[in-house]
């Protein structure tokens, strides 16, 4: 049993941010809790909110443009943690949680000066802005990485390895386990590149599988997300070849082609790096390299590490280093299924209850300790840093 205890969580206006405060919004809801989420009117649009979370849009400038667009950051700014603080009051959160971006300061500075306990998650391996800024005044930051970049000094103590939220149906492909591949079966291939899709991905793929043995092509099946403006010469492409492909803008039932895939090229955003290494797909990243402080490149250390996946820096993705790989992986006894147990191993799929053990810590007086027993603790996270994350923000 868990006594009921309000959260309010503050997101930025991306699914990056957004989709880890939906997951976690859910469990805690789920366990009887009420929640609340604060972000940016972009940010609510966003689809996939739990119908019990009471949403609320507050005042956040992105500082940037020089001093004229610092000055008008910092009065939005000092707006939204003025209303933030009278939602606090109101609502009376035990923990407020923020997932990065600049949406979510306004409440973090709230939180502070109301003395709320203050959880940070971050998504990617590269701590972003707000979460940088804000990480020495926090109680505790949840993290998805074993390497963590720009996480302030004297800060160590505080990081939780909890990972990220990832879907139910992702997970479900990890029960699964990896698709088998008969030295004669059809390989397929899944090609992603973000929301939007990648260019350099429309160019770089489909030249790369021209230069395979007609052998190999006869046994592949490509799917690939393209932006709208390549889609057709894409499609064209692979006609050409005689390769069976199917192109789209967007891939509405990612989790059944994920399932379906025995490998994956993609970019290297922080939701397809946990989706990936959670379902143990083996895959080629290509990181963004216009991604703020390189994170991208970051966010794929692990799974390299590991030897789940390759990647790439940009110039180096060239047709003939991405035919060599697939072929090797396609036509190697076991390459495919050994590099899958190895990126699975990277996976984790308690990112959401982890995530949520954490922030209920820090809500419960000793006392609940004893009506919480049983409950599943934080991986990788022990009961001494359970107790210094109680104590990080005072």
């Amino acid at each position: 049993m868990t006594a009921t205890r309000h959260f309010l969580l503050a997101a930025g206006g991306t699914g990056g941010h957004m989709l880890p405060a939906y997951a976690l919004a859910g469990e805690l809801i789920s366990r009887g809790h009420r929640v609340a989420l604060v972000s940016d009117d972009r940010g609510l649009r966003i689809p996939g909110a739990p119908a019990e979370m009471d949403t609320h849009i507050l005042p956040a400038g992105r500082v940037s443009g020089g001093p004229l667009g610092w000055l008008k950051a910092a009065m939005a700014i000092r707006k939204g943690r003025r209303m933030a603080i009278d939602l606090i009051r109101t609502f009376d959160p035990a923990v407020v949680v923020g997932f990065g971006g600049y949406p979510s300061l306004p409440s973090l500075l709230a939180a502070g000066a109301t003395k709320r306990p203050r959880v940070l998650h971050e998504q990617n391996a590269v701590l972003g802005r707000v979460n940088r800024l804000m990480a020495p005044r926090v109680n505790a930051v949840a993290v998805a990485y074993r390497n963590i970049q720009r996480l302030p000094a004297g800060n160590e103590a505080k990081l939780h390895i909890t990972g990220n939220p990832v879907r139910e149906e992702i997970i479900a492909i990890r029960e699964d386990g990896f698709p088998p591949l008969p030295e004669d079966g059809i390989f397929r291939l899944l090609v992603v590149g973000g929301s939007l899709g990648a260019t350099v991905l429309s160019e770089v793929v489909p030249a790369a599988i021209a230069m395979l043995p007609r052998a190999l092509l006869d046994r592949l099946q490509v799917v690939q997300q393209c932006r709208e403006d390549d889609i057709e010469a894409v499609r064209a492409k692979y006609a050409e070849l005689g390769v069976a492909a199917e192109c789209a803008s967007y891939i509405t039932d990612f989790p059944d082609r994920l399932r379906w895939a025995h490998m994956v090229i993609a970019r290297a955003g922080a939701s397809t790096v946990a989706e990936l290494a959670c379902a143990g797909r083996p895959a080629i990243f290509v990181p963004y390299p216009g991604a703020m402080d390189d994170h991208q490149t970051y966010n794929v250390v692990d799974l390299v590490d590991a030897g789940g996946a390759i990647a790439f820096r940009q110039p180096d993705f060239t047709p003939a280093e991405v035919a060599k790989h697939i072929q090797r992986m396609a036509l190697e006894p076991g390459a495919l299924e050994d590099a899958a147990e190895r990126a699975a191993s990277c996976g984790l799929p308690d990112a959401t209850r982890n995530l949520a053990d954490l922030v209920e810590s820090l809500a419960a007086p000793p006392m609940m300790d004893v009506i919480r027993v049983g409950a599943p603790s934080v991986q990788r996270t022990s009961a001494s840093g359970i107790a210094a994350a109680r104590q990080g923000g005072e």
